[in-house]
């Protein structure tokens, strides 16, 4: 069900307004490459003749194969506001600002954008891969419906953002992934747009550039222009935005200030009992992993939603292959409440393990991580899980799966009535020596 809130009692000019917005897909349709002038014919008298007799042509399962990316979302977004969009992958996210930014048309509703619009949705989006990077800065500006000589006087800033002054008379198309995004980003942050919408595409960055970008976005915010942000670090999100939307399955489920918004997210639909379970309709239809079973198991060994930050603890993930799997790792990450990382680890991160396990045959299997003692801080933390085989193929991704509170009673320091920060709280060995009377 949508959680309705009101929206922000500040009184000022929309930059967005949307309503009942809505894209479906054809399931199956082929996208992209070039077909023959009696192909698009053919296309459009299809098209008239379903119109016409909706019946007709082609059979009822395949008029069925659609699915709607986005429905019935609607929202206001005022100027100088900074909209954080979160929500799982699949959830609608890009669909929605690739509908904000013009890049496709909705199926139903209406998306009203008052300004000009800078928008990073994906590595290379907007740029002509046979241009150079000179020529795509200005084919940018243009498009923005700027004069040459306004973007003549952000050109040097731009370039020296990107850090590719010596490739910048070079074809973009030579350009590496990196490069490509400095560039985007730098375009689509200095050319002054009134609204910027950013996409998780930022994560194709180096930790360095991803800094660097998040600061401009933070200086573009002071200067009270708009910005829509979609990114999975939860971080991130609560640094730079005031509110945020969570959209799953392709609905608004929720706008809240950021901090309530990320809360509810990461622990939404998880598990309070220290177990999540994957029903046979959830699995992945393909592929030769299919996960079961994801439990926190207390000293006792039995599933637990809290744990003692002086105890240790274990995770189990039970899992089946279909078939023999080769280099495969299966692995857990674990995050704070606020999306903040703690540790991700892996069942062959032991070389001695990944030597005997070069290849695991079809059956049933359970990977157990040990968390010692004294390790963790009190608070509440989300464990995800993934398998694959490095660098050749992902089989399985879940990166909010199950979540379980650490009572910090015990803890090292905890005679001290002072909260301490950070994700984690260790049993360190110190000593102390007496160096003069």
């Amino acid at each position: 069900m949508t959680r309705q809130l009101h929206s922000p009692s500040i009184e000022s000019e929309l930059a967005i307004q949307v309503e009942d917005l809505g894209k479906r897909y054809q399931l199956g349709e082929t996208l992209g490459g070039y077909g023959t002038l009696r192909d698009a014919l053919a296309r459009t008298a299809g098209r008239a003749r379903s119109k016409l007799s909706p019946n007709s042509g082609a059979p009822a399962e395949h008029q069925a194969a659609t699915i709607w990316a986005l429905r019935h979302v609607s929202f206001n977004v005022h100027r100088g506001q900074v909209l954080g969009i979160i929500g799982r992958n699949g959830a609608g996210k890009s669909t929605l600002l690739k509908l904000l930014a013009r890049v496709t048309e909705p199926t139903e509703g209406q998306a009203r954008v008052m300004g000009r619009v800078g928008s990073l949705l994906e590595v290379g989006t907007g740029f002509h891969p046979e241009l150079s990077g000179r020529e795509n800065i200005y084919l940018n500006g243009a498009i923005l419906g700027m004069p040459r000589r306004e973007i003549q006087t952000k050109f040097d800033e731009i370039v020296g953002f990107a850090e590719i002054s010596e490739f910048i008379d070079t074809p973009v198309k030579r350009y590496s992934s990196g490069m490509y995004l400095r560039l985007a980003f730098s375009v689509a942050a200095h050319l002054d747009p009134e609204i910027l919408v950013v996409d998780e595409v930022l994560a194709v960055g180096d930790a360095e550039f991803q800094r660097k970008c998040l600061g401009k976005m933070g200086d573009v915010a002071r200067q009270g222009r708009t910005i829509l942000f979609v990114s999975h670090n939860m971080s991130a999100i609560q640094r730079l935005t005031e509110e945020c939307l969570v959209i799953d399955r392709g609905n608004v489920v929720l706008r809240a200030r950021s901090e309530e918004a990320v809360d509810f997210y990461l622990t939404a639909g998880l598990s309070q009992h220290g177990v999540k379970r994957w029903e046979a309709e959830t699995k992945p239809a393909a592929g030769p992993f299919s996960p079961m079973v994801l439990q926190v198991l207390g000293p006792e060994g039995r599933p637990a939603d809290r744990v003692s930050a002086v105890m240790p603890f274990r995770v189990e993930f039970e899992y089946s292959l279909r078939e023999a799997v080769s280099g495969l790792r299966v692995g857990i990450y674990l995050t704070t409440s606020k999306g903040e990382p703690v540790f991700t680890s892996f069942d062959t991160d032991d070389p001695e393990r990944f030597v005997q396990l070069p290849a695991r045959p079809a059956g049933r299997y359970r990977s157990t991580c040990q968390i010692p003692g004294t390790f963790l801080n009190e608070g509440r933390f989300v464990v995800g899980v993934n398998a694959s085989s490095f660098r050749i193929r992902s089989y399985f991704t879940d990166e909010y799966a199950l979540s379980f509170q650490v009572d910090g009673t015990g803890a090292p320091g905890t005679h001290w009535p002072e909260a301490r920060s950070g994700p984690v709280r260790p049993g360190l060995t110190w000593s102390v020596e007496r160096l003069e009377p």
